[in-house]
């Protein structure tokens, strides 16, 4: 007996994701050969960021204006927050609109406002403990005096200006190419005037908080930068001996980081969000407020910079040194003639058949005594061929 085995059945062959796609250059955006468009989508942030801020400005807070802070407890009564705000506001005191009133844990609260004298903080302590249901003597108060927040304005421009230079050398030094520290200032600089801007249109009060979280982001985009430069490294290694022009091989670097990036700005932001949730909507205005705009626009702002801001113009810049503009002419004939050959190709593959083959009878006939016809090559100087017959038609 002989048995046969029956071959395995062949498997479809598995279809590569999305970002292997994106890797292999399978599937891409063309981030560079639309930056224009995303130079225009940026300008127009900045300019609504800019108008923002030099028509509302920004709401400072007491550490840097300086102003008088209350606090006391409002368990007696349970007073909200909107009780104790009203209760400033319709005293006798002139321009107190811009009294900040914040829950402090469950049952206090702290009231910010501008600089008062001794007269009219008697007057403020005295209105706040009869809606807080306490003394006069048990509402505490601080003056912040405007020189201290100055100092602090003054401490936090140092601390920035040394930052951006600490982080064009670092990145000269680990990319040895300056233009790729002129391109990470460019995008940090869309991510402080963004930030600074949304705050100005929204109005939360900017407090050393708020500067806490600016640095922070500075990070973060600075992280997001570096990544996309890193691969842009890698691509563009050697890239005269490539078949790709410098734009090519940096739009392929950020579609191979795009899922990389994306995923770690959602990761980040989310936490950050739920912070400013409950800075906002849960404690009311406060450092967690701050701290989380602070950082939610900086984070979605810092991702998008080293995507459509640094990288394109890092290439940009790149693309007019004369080494670069020579090796991508050179590929670029080199297409073209390797189109051109392709199309010559093409149009000999699809030409039609020479005229000089017709169709001439042949030496065999069918069943019925006609003659079939095959194809042979004729000529101008060729002889009829002799039609045979069967010996019945010779006959006749």
């Amino acid at each position: 007996m002989s048995s046969t085995t029956a071959a395995p059945e062949a498997r479809p062959a598995k279809k590569a994701g999305f970002t292997h796609q994106l890797y292999t250059g399978e599937l891409s955006y063309p981030f560079i050969a639309h930056r224009r468009f995303w130079y225009t989508v940026t300008l127009v942030i900045i300019a609504v960021s800019l108008i923002g801020l030099l028509t509302r400005g920004l709401n400072l807070g007491i550490d840097f204006k300086g102003g008088v802070e209350f606090r006391t407890s409002v368990a007696a009564t349970h007073a909200t927050t909107d009780d104790v705000r009203k209760a400033v506001i319709s005293s006798d005191l002139p321009d107190l609109d811009g009294t900040e009133v914040v829950r402090l844990g469950t049952d206090s609260v702290r009231v910010q406002t501008r600089a008062l004298s001794s007269a009219e903080v008697a007057t403020l302590q005295n209105d706040i403990a009869k809606v807080a249901g306490t003394k006069a003597d048990a509402v505490t108060y601080s003056k912040v005096g405007s020189q201290w927040g100055s100092q602090i304005t003054n401490k936090a421009v140092q601390a920035l200006v040394v930052f951006l230079v600490l982080v064009m050398l670092l990145i000269w030094a680990y990319f040895r190419e300056w233009k790729m520290s002129v391109a990470a200032i460019l995008a940090l600089a869309h991510d402080l005037i963004v930030t600074i801007g949304v705050y100005a249109l929204v109005g939360f009060t900017v407090t050393p908080s708020t500067l806490i979280g600016v640095l922070t982001i500075l990070g973060y985009s600075l992280y997001d930068t570096v990544v996309v430069f890193d691969k842009v490294r890698e691509n563009t290694h050697d890239i005269v001996k490539r078949d790709l022009t410098y734009d090519e091989a940096a739009n392929l670097a950020i579609n191979q980081v795009l899922v990389r990036s994306i995923n770690t700005t959602v990761i980040g932001v989310l936490p950050v969000a739920a912070l400013l949730f409950a800075g906002a909507f849960v404690l009311g205005s406060g450092p967690l407020e701050d701290l989380g705009l602070a950082l939610f626009v900086g984070m979605i702002a810092g991702a998008y910079s080293s995507i459509f801001i640094a990288t394109p113009f890092l290439a940009q810049l790149r693309s007019r040194e004369p080494a670069i503009k020579e090796h991508d002419a050179r590929v670029r004939r080199r297409r073209e003639k390797s189109s051109r050959a392709a199309a010559q190709v093409e149009a000999r593959t699809v030409e039609v058949a020479p005229t000089s083959l017709v169709d001439a009878p042949s030496d065999s006939t069918r069943a019925d005594g006609t003659a079939s016809s095959r194809q042979v090559r004729t000529g101008a100087s060729s002889r009829p061929q002799p039609r045979k017959t069967t010996r019945s038609q010779r006959k006749k």
